[in-house]
């Protein structure tokens, strides 16, 4: 065999073996490629000291490696990634649905106890760095979908609850992650939605 015939014979194995421990490292994988911006909306979140919402731009950033999108935002001088697997998107997609449903035919409450994970709840991840601590900090929290009443307004809500923080520096940590729910209009829920897309974000793979 030529010399030509075993470097790409030695070539075709590396990448083999280099798609092998890809898969095993990132079982949801729908591409090799690094996280990047696919959109951004527009939500709220309560204005510290204050029954007033205040308005924000939150980032999608989409990870193909895990099929990930995390929500990018500050709130109280924090940075946030708030993570959201294609189960996770699913379950928005769905809640929102009937949240929509309900709101069509007058079926909401005013109880917030009653309504806050009125469209079912499940196992996150966070990630969020502050001012005071150089280490980017992770927690599992509940998030608990649902709507909550601000003024007239019934907002379709995501909450996340607080969890046992960790590190990628310390292996343990004595305190936990702030509780906050992010505000969405109708119509601010249906742009996320249609981000939260299985389609619209293999489209957006085409282009790079």
């Amino acid at each position: 065999m030529t010399i030509k015939g075993l470097a790409f014979i030695a070539a075709a194995l590396c990448i083999s073996c280099g798609t092998v421990d890809l898969a095993k490292r990132y079982p949801n994988m729908v591409a090799d490629a690094d996280p990047y911006q696919v959109g951004s909306v527009s939500v709220s979140f309560d204005r510290l000291f204050s029954f007033q919402l205040r308005e924000s731009d939150v980032d999608v950033i989409f990870y193909p490696r895990e099929n990930m999108v995390a929500l990018e935002f500050r709130h109280e001088l924090t940075l946030y990634r708030q993570f959201w697997n294609e189960p996770a998107r699913r379950r928005f997609t769905e809640a929102l649905s009937r949240y929509e449903d309900d709101l069509a035919n007058q079926r909401l409450t005013g109880r917030y106890n009653r309504s806050r994970a009125v469209y079912g709840k499940f196992n996150g991840r966070a990630e969020w760095e502050t001012f005071s601590f150089s280490a980017t900090y992770f927690s599992l929290p509940v998030i608990e979908l649902g709507y909550r009443f601000r003024g007239n307004m019934p907002y379709f809500t995501v909450l996340q609850n607080s969890a046992r923080a960790g590190s990628e520096m310390q292996s343990r940590s004595n305190f936990e992650s702030l509780q906050f729910s992010i505000y969405f209009s109708p119509a601010q829920a249906e742009d996320l939605a249609q981000i939260f897309d299985r389609d619209f974000l293999l489209a957006t793979l085409q282009n790079r």
